[in-house]
């Protein structure tokens, strides 16, 4: 981590700390001095509260309650203590440098939520019945998806609406009060901008600092067109799905850059696992945390990849059990790509980007440039499994377009018996002007004008 406090905004470097792999709150504090090991300046929660029925972290019941899980053995129908188990983590949490932000859901409840029987009129309805949502393979149209363990909110505009805003907001202020100093609002683009920009501004009433995150993984750009006033903080992108070729990925980033700065993430809890995917090479997790640090101005990244567990999270299912033996431990690197990323003011803000490389070069080169400040950064990219490649450092020099002696790498050393930046990258060097790149492989440059 720095040693002091940047005179540059910092984007935010999140650990997702799945509450139900850990168990009662008591031992995320546990997890603390770890995590902030790591240089994360942020924890993202997952929904802690009590579940419906169908036992869904995203089910939820009663938003003034925790999952019993959360509350330890021998106390797990005692709600009298769920509040002060939740301000006493967010205060060791702040002790330690370390923001939390919880996950909000407010696009649907749980179907058997108390909210459903005392304000049916808050609720979208079917023929009469309350509307479980749903959703569409896009693959296959006629496969549909049905939870039919949730209720879907209706935040048309009509008067109820505003009630339903109300009672948001005051779950809001009320977890503002516990210490929390941001939400993940997630399936932000299902609710309207202006909904969400009057939670937002009666959140930064009660506290200005409060954070807001939109999540909006897959929709269409309409849907995210439609936030551009409700005043997010940031959106997550979906760099974990780019193949290094399609267009795809910087058309998104260009679009939204202005709404908010994205977060980029090598697999999150709603995917697979890539140590699971990679056969446990932590090569492959290494790789693809320096990406998603690199590419956008916030990075987050789930529990337990930097020790490569396996098992997929689930919303249901995941319990303390299921924490695993480690197939790898990569915490110094992932340590060093935060506290590169912490340092760097162009890789804390979303400057133009676009591709200097040809689709079919087998090195990707993505330049990004400040808006603020005289300093762009060049990231080189090996994707070839197996191959290594070769970039002319006097050709980066030119797209820098700098002098050679304002070149600066600031790659962090993937392997944890290397010393200082880039040390085993940089020791293929062709001693004329190749820059090497191992496969799977990263070398950031940054040039201060």
């Amino acid at each position: 981590m720095p040693s002091k406090q940047p005179s540059f905004p910092q984007g935010p470097r999140i650990y997702n700390l799945f509450p139900t792999l850990l168990g009662p709150v008591e031992r995320w504090t546990e997890r603390l001095p770890e995590i902030a090991r790591m240089g994360f300046d942020w924890i993202f929660v997952n929904p802690f509260h009590l579940p419906g029925e169908s036992g869904s972290l995203y089910a939820v019941k009663d938003y003034d309650r925790l999952h019993p899980t959360l509350r330890g053995d021998s106390n797990g129908d005692d709600d009298s203590n769920d509040d002060e188990r939740l301000r006493a983590f967010t205060a060791a949490a702040s002790d330690a440098g370390i923001s939390v932000m919880m996950d909000l859901v407010v696009n649907h409840t749980a179907i058997d939520s108390d909210l459903v029987t005392e304000h049916p009129d808050w609720y979208v309805h079917d023929d009469g019945s309350v509307h479980s949502p749903s959703a569409t393979d896009l693959d296959d149209p006629e496969i549909v998806t049905v939870w039919e363990d949730l209720a879907e909110l209706d935040y048309s505009e009509r008067p109820e609406r505003e009630a339903v805003i109300d009672f948001f907001s005051e779950v809001i202020r009320h977890y503002i009060d516990l210490g929390f100093r941001g939400f993940r609002c997630d399936a932000a683009y299902q609710l309207p901008g202006k909904v969400w920009q009057v939670l937002i501004e009666r959140a930064r009433e009660a506290a200005p600092e409060t954070q807001f995150f939109a999540e909006t993984l897959g929709a269409p750009p309409d849907d995210i067109e439609q936030l551009r006033p409700a005043g997010f903080d940031a959106l997550f992108n979906s760099a974990k799905w780019w193949d290094f070729r399609a267009d795809w990925l910087l058309d998104q980033y260009q679009s939204f850059r202005d709404l908010a700065p994205s977060i980029a993430f090598p697999e999150s809890h709603d995917t697979a696992r890539l140590a699971d995917e990679s056969d446990g090479d932590s090569r492959e997790s290494r790789f693809w945390y320096l990406f998603a640090a690199v590419f956008s101005t916030g990075v987050m990244m789930p529990i337990g990849y930097e020790l490569g567990f396996r098992r997929r999270l689930h919303v249901v299912e995941t319990r303390p059990e299921h924490w695993e033996e480690p197939s790898f431990d990569i915490r110094d690197f992932i340590g060093r790509v935060n506290a590169m990323k912490a340092e760097t003011p162009i890789l804390n803000e979303e400057g133009a980007q676009e591709r200097f490389t040809a689709v079919d070069e087998p090195v990707v080169g993505l330049l990004r440039r400040s808006p603020r400040q005289a300093q762009h950064s060049a990231v080189l990219i090996n994707p070839s499994f197996k191959e290594g490649q070769e970039y002319s450092r006097d050709h980066l020099i030119e797209i820098l377009d700098c002098d050679a002696d304002q070149l600066q790498e600031i790659t962090p050393a993937f392997s944890d018996a290397a010393e200082g930046t880039s040390a085993d990258a940089a020791a293929g060097d062709n001693p004329t002007s190749a820059i090497h790149l191992p496969p799977r492989s990263l070398r950031i440059f940054i040039a201060n004008h």
